[in-house]
């Protein structure tokens, strides 16, 4: 059986340790994910284990021919590149023949007569054969096109970031190492694209370590879970649902024994002030159990600290935002076409759809950054818009954390009547104050997003646009951060790609379909969806419409009673099929790693697939002979 194995690994970034003499083992076929609050050490974690950096103490452990391949959050590429040329280029075997392959058949259109050269892609292609080469190219085209890149021959040099991290995708996807480490794989992706990839793990026959803001993702794809805390880790068995539980009974358990803690601190207290008549080896051993205990308590924490969003926010009016007749255009791309919104007070709104619809640019509006070709936009007296978007402000890097929230507040008033300072403020978001006068330049991508958020928030809003908010945040900050918004009087508006989060925080959603087209729907994504899948199912599962025959010459033969009968069942078998059909999919995307289970449903599913096409040819032939009657 291949395994890793990771032995007392420690790491210190700077003056902060981020874990200390860590191990864990991860099995063959095993789906890891590793959570944790921003700058507690994911991302160093995964590239230690990738072999990207090393560790100050400890070590890796794997065989010789144990292959890892790595995703990290902002790839790295070189810009002359071609999609192509990047996705085939890499270490693995079958990566270096199929760029090897390539760029001979480049050769030969150059110089098509030339013997040398195709004797050198002969050869290539025997290899090819005895490798499954042809099915590993035709593999990476279709995981591209999955992903929504279509143009193969375009330099990555000219793509955007979101694509250029759907081509590392494909790329550490197509070598299919013995372990797969993805860091934060589903920014960028729309739902379909997610669900695809889902679908695509949840087949994958190595083993996976990733990091993950979407829970739902989290939820459907592992079966192992690593947390990162206070420099420790610990490991859970199940998914993201059974973590949580799992959790849950670890702090109670730290709870109770800190508890417990407490209450043998007190009398030892007691006992020290009282003072000892005489030190003997006993009483000094009560001295030095006192000590421990003191450090002990100084430095640990129940049930880890929490994330305290509690901040007040300003009075709204009756008026938000009002467009109407509203038109936006990018040359010939029509984002907003004749649109009309009314946002009241309360409004909670969630707005998707494919990349490229315009959801951000509905945002930019609202904020007012960005103005309408025509029509009229109304915004409220009374709104305060706190704008919390996907790129983040540009920050002074040499700025200390202080500095920076103090240019927003130096004191600021809670939900509860308080006021608090910015230090204090700073404190609740997980900056402990020795952190304080850190130089923004040394935090992680995640405590930058964490302060940022924190900045935006301290301004009192009434009104919030959140542009894809999830990404780069950890699942300790979102969950806070949507129970605040639960309790949050104003109005929330939201671009995200997050299932999860929108589920949780949007009561009706705005679908961006792409030239101006923009539907409403009332309730949150996961009804969306499902309404969607009803309707799609609605429009396979019905039977088609006879279709009009010329007159024929000949007179066609009438029904027998057998096929009578049959006329008049075919239909309740064709639904019966169909439902079958249905219960075996939803059976096969929580069969899991239970790849003797699949391998049963996916013979059950042809035989229904085979059972289903001879009946649809069945009705068409019956439904003739009943019209010729």
């Amino acid at each position: 059986m291949k395994m890793l194995t990771v032995e007392n690994v420690s790491k210190t970034y700077g003056e902060k340790q981020l874990f200390q003499q860590i191990s864990f083992t991860i099995a063959e076929k095993e789906r890891v994910g590793l959570i944790g609050v921003n700058g507690t050490g994911k991302s160093s974690l995964l590239k230690i284990v990738a072999g990207i950096d090393q560790p100050d103490d400890g070590a890796v452990i794997s065989g010789k021919d144990y292959t890892i391949s790595y995703l990290p959050q902002q790839p790295d590429f070189a810009s002359d590149k071609t999609v192509l040329e990047q996705v085939f280029h890499g270490d693995a075997p079958i990566l270096k023949l199929m760029r090897e392959y390539e760029n001979t058949l480049l050769e030969l259109n150059a110089a098509p007569n030339d013997t040398r050269i195709q004797d050198n892609l002969f050869r290539m292609q025997k290899q090819m054969d005895a490798i499954d080469g042809w099915d590993a190219s035709t593999n990476a085209k279709s995981i591209l096109t999955k992903l929504g890149i279509e143009d193969f021959s375009q330099r990555v040099g000219y793509m955007s970031g979101g694509q250029k991290k759907r081509v590392a995708l494909a790329q550490v996807l197509i070598a299919e190492p013995d372990l797969l480490i993805l860091d934060e794989p589903t920014n960028h992706l729309d739902f379909d694209t997610v669900k695809w990839l889902e679908d695509y793990l949840s087949r994958y026959q190595g083993s996976i370590l990733l990091v993950t803001h979407d829970r739902y993702f989290l939820d459907r794809v592992t079966n192992r879970m690593f947390e990162l805390d206070g420099g420790n880790l610990y490991s859970y068995k199940g998914n993201y649902a059974a973590f949580l539980e799992s959790k849950a009974i670890r702090e109670e358990n730290e709870a109770a024994t800190y508890e417990k803690q407490k209450n043998l601190f007190r009398r030892e207290l007691e006992w020290i002030r009282r003072g000892a008549k005489a030190r003997s080896t006993k009483q000094k051993a009560r001295i030095q159990r006192f000590d421990e205990l003191d450090d002990k308590l100084s430095s640990g924490k129940p049930s880890g600290e929490k994330l305290d969003i509690s901040l007040n926010g300003s009075r709204l009016g009756k008026q938000v935002f009002e467009l109407k007749n509203g038109s936006k255009r990018y040359g010939s791309k029509t984002i907003l076409n004749h649109f009309d919104l009314l946002v009241k007070p309360g409004d909670r709104i969630g707005i998707i759809g494919k990349n490229g619809t315009g959801k951000s640019t509905l945002l930019n509006i609202l904020a007012k950054r960005i103005p309408i070709d025509e029509g009229e936009f109304i915004m409220g007296q009374t709104v305060k818009i706190a704008y919390y978007t996907q790129e983040g402000e540009d920050m002074d890097e040499n700025k200390r954390m202080i500095e920076y929230i103090k240019e927003t507040a130096q004191i600021v008033e809670t939900s509860d009547g308080k006021t608090i300072s910015a230090a204090q403020m700073l404190e609740r978001f997980l900056f402990p104050s020795y952190t304080h006068g850190t130089p923004i330049r040394k935090l992680s991508g995640g405590e930058k997003r964490r302060l940022y958020l924190l900045k935006i928030l301290m301004t009192a809003p009434n009104v919030l646009l959140l542009d894809e908010p999830t990404n780069d945040l950890d699942t300790q900050t979102l969950t806070v951060l949507e129970d605040y918004l639960e309790e949050f009087p104003g109005v929330v508006i939201t671009v995200s790609h997050d299932r999860y989060f929108l589920d949780k925080v949007a009561e009706q959603l705005l679908v961006l379909q792409g030239e101006g087209i923009i539907d409403y729907f009332y309730g949150n994504y996961s009804e969306y969806l499902e309404k969607e899948a009803a309707q799609e199912a609605q429009k396979t599962t019905a039977a088609p419409k006879p279709v009009a025959k010329a007159p024929e010459k000949e007179k066609r033969k009438k029904m027998t009673f057998k096929e009578t009968k049959e006329w008049e069942e075919i239909d309740d078998i064709i639904a019966e099929t169909e439902a079958a059909l249905e219960e075996v999919s939803a059976e096969m995307a929580t069969a899991g790693s239970d790849f003797t289970k699949l391998q049963e449903l996916m013979k059950k599913e042809a035989e229904l697939n085979e059972k289903l096409e001879y009946l649809m040819e069945r009705w068409e032939y019956l439904a003739e002979l009943a019209e010729s009657m």
